[in-house]
């Protein structure tokens, strides 16, 4: 009995420590080099973080190929423009504790493994853009750019966005966005250049349903999720599972 309940005890804390998914600091290593040009943080990013490092530069601020010799004092140029600059600094002062987002991300991925049978949690990383882009999906990783989620009525945003985008570039919206950007590339469209506009709106309502009721309320709202929300409704024998894997979408033509 003494051994059982020794077993019992030691296993729980590794289970959880499995669900667990915390948010590596990557923008932290790149803040110190893009604001005080430290050396030593340069070569954290590219020995610690060298695909995080090429994804950046390479794919999201396309400054060139890593291997150009002078690609880090490009690099390094281009974040000291002065807006820049306080995006870093709000940024890095906004998400000083991730904690929330730790826990949120850890619930979310938690559940979608057990009802999603392609769902693998990811590695998951912070950085910081260039108000380009919001998640970067990459095989088996998910980056968030912390500058496009400073908040609704961040001043910066008023001048680059409307105020129906900036609706979303909040704090709120950081694992959810992460959740339909990861399914979406899970659970890809068949043919995607060759689908009518309904079918690639209900393959999105399809995602965007599936992050509502793994987040377990409405984050999203179109007619396209009505759409499937009412479909799923007829059909209780359909688990997400199925929903997303499934290639018909003639079956919602009767909800829209």
């Amino acid at each position: 009995m003494v051994l059982c309940v020794a077993c019992e005890l030691k296993l729980k804390p590794n289970s959880d420590m499995e669900r667990q998914v915390e948010i590596l600091r990557y923008d932290r290593i790149e803040s110190r080099y893009l604001t005080t040009g430290d050396f030593s943080a340069l070569q954290e990013m590219n020995t610690e973080y060298p695909i995080e490092t090429r994804t950046l530069v390479e794919n999201v601020l396309k400054l060139g190929a890593v291997y150009e010799p002078d690609i880090n004092s490009r690099f390094l140029n281009f974040y000291q423009d002065t807006t820049l600059q306080t995006l870093i600094t709000d940024a890095e002062t906004q998400y000083a504790s991730i904690d929330d987002i730790n826990k949120k991300l850890s619930a979310a991925f938690g559940k979608a493994e057990k009802e999603l049978s392609h769902f693998k949690i990811p590695k998951v990383y912070a950085q910081i853009g260039a108000l380009d882009q919001s998640i970067i999906v990459g095989d088996k990783t998910i980056g968030i750019c912390l500058d496009k989620y400073l908040g609704e009525d961040y001043p910066l945003y008023a001048k680059y966005y409307s105020k129906n985008q900036c609706k979303t570039m909040s704090r709120e919206y950081i694992v959810p966005d992460c959740l339909s950007f990861y399914l979406l590339s899970i659970y890809q469209m068949p043919n995607f250049d060759h689908r009518s506009q309904q079918e690639k709106d209900l393959h999105m309502g399809k995602v965007m349903y599936a992050v509502n009721k793994i987040m377990g309320y409405k984050v999203f709202t179109t007619k396209f999720i009505d759409a499937v929300e009412s479909y799923m409704h007829d059909n209780k024998n359909v688990t997400l599972d199925k929903l997303l894997i499934s290639d018909n979408y003639k079956c919602f033509s009767q909800y829209l």
